[in-house]
């Protein structure tokens, strides 16, 4: 006997996994044992070609006949948001049906509750296309590395944004030309706010800390950054200086806690995360026993995200449901004014004798260290850009100091600020 799949979202991902179970059907079934069935498909839109012809007996567009259908033996959840998907998955948890979602924001925000009733219900929620697209790390985190204890994550996991970064280095573009070129390929919304600003990473980020650390993480712990504020100039000059640009999400835990931020990072230009480029995803995962590994690939898109989908189904079918387990909370979670790191700076100050001394003052006012500096000439505003690589310094402290800082007559704009990352641990 095979599974019986009922299908709600007929989308880009949706009609991924429609193409991936027919044109792959004989080969799922020999490696599965046994087929699987799409029974019932639901979407508002039934009209426009998908590439990819159903029986139009099995489209509907009320989501409830899919999940109440007798011959639905599990439910696939791809129509994204909160509402009304959170009431669709609870609805067939109920009636005793697994879910498999791509769902990274519902579960990020929700999914404690989902765990909850799917736990009471003993029955699974498959969510390996939530993070990376077709690149399997939920299974890795959890299974794979069980036997680690996971020091930290380092992930690019949001490619619009890496695409737009990438463009930006490479082409010497601007945030808002890129972005263009971005929507004009169909890798940007018209709205992109949920992936420039980093909300789509930090939704990521969560699940992967919630996996790797054994605690639920709160979505609200995480602090986020977007890269709507950085430069082409702030680019150049962090290239100078032996550095690529990521929007980077970080977990990691050190002897006070656990850190979880998502921002523009500096990375050195060796590290195999500074060549992800375009659309690509990457975590870079560094346990105790295995030490650093990569997992690398195609972090959305129809297809990858559906070979994602069709594995969480095929562990369905061998029987392979266990939920994640997470221990009531117990890590202590560090604010962003703990954080220390390297920092990059961006001044932009008046030309005079001076200036210099009485920035690097009030660093040193404030237990802050220089390591390195670049001076440019003037630009067309008759400031000059003063770039400075710190080393280790403690967050509140690099704040204050840029609050006294940005107040002197002798500073033109406010200061740009980058976190700078070794990568090692």
């Amino acid at each position: 006997m095979g599974l019986g799949i009922g299908l709600i979202g007929f989308g880009t991902v949706g009609s991924g996994v429609v193409k991936l179970l027919l044109q792959n059907k004989d080969l799922i079934e020999k490696r599965l044992g046994k087929p699987l069935y799409l029974r019932k498909i639901a979407d508002l839109d039934l009209e426009r070609d998908r590439g990819v012809k159903v029986p139009p007996e099995i489209l509907t567009r009320d989501a409830f006949e899919v999940i109440e259908d007798p011959q639905v033996q599990v439910v696939i959840e791809l129509i994204g948001g909160i509402e009304p998907a959170k009431t669709y998955i609870l609805r067939a948890l109920e009636l005793g049906k697994p879910v498999v979602t791509a769902n990274k924001a519902l579960l990020a925000l929700h999914g404690r509750e989902i765990f909850e009733k799917a736990r009471e219900k003993n029955l699974s929620v498959g969510f390996e296309a939530s993070v990376g697209g077709g690149i399997p790390i939920i299974k890795a985190v959890k299974e794979s590395l069980v036997g680690n204890r996971i020091k930290a994550i380092f992930g690019i996991l949001n490619g619009t944004s890496n695409f737009i970064l990438t463009k930006m280095s490479d082409e010497a573009l601007s945030y808002e030309d890129a972005l263009k070129r971005a929507q004009k390929l169909g890798y940007a919304e018209a709205d992109p706010s949920l992936d420039v600003e980093g909300l789509d990473a930090a939704h990521k980020l969560v699940l992967l800390a919630s996996l790797a650390f054994g605690e639920w993480i709160d979505f609200k712990n995480v602090y986020v950054e977007g890269i709507t504020r950085i430069s082409p100039l702030d680019i150049q000059f962090a290239h100078e200086f032996g550095y690529k640009v990521k929007l980077l999400a970080i977990a990691k835990e050190d002897r006070d806690g656990l850190q979880l931020r998502v921002h523009p990072t500096l990375i050195p230009k060796g590290h195999p995360l500074s060549q992800v480029n375009g659309v690509f995803n990457a975590v870079y995962v560094i346990g105790d026993a295995v030490g650093p590994l990569l997992f690398y690939g195609q972090g959305a898109g129809s297809l990858p995200t559906a070979s994602a989908v069709v594995s969480d189904l095929g562990d369905l079918l061998r029987g392979n449901t266990k939920l994640p387990l997470f221990s009531p909370p117990s890590l202590r979670i560090k604010g962003m004014e703990e954080i220390r790191c390297v920092y990059y700076l961006r001044f932009s100050a008046i030309d005079r004798p001076g200036v210099l001394s009485k920035i690097s003052g009030i660093l040193g006012e404030n237990d802050i260290s220089i390591a390195s500096v670049i001076q440019k000439g003037q630009t067309r505003k008759g400031a000059v850009p003063i770039v400075m690589m710190t080393h280790e310094a403690v967050e509140r402290n690099i704040r204050r100091a840029l609050e006294a800082i940005d107040a002197l007559p002798i500073i033109k704009d406010s200061t740009k600020l980058m976190r700078v990352e070794s990568l090692q641990f």
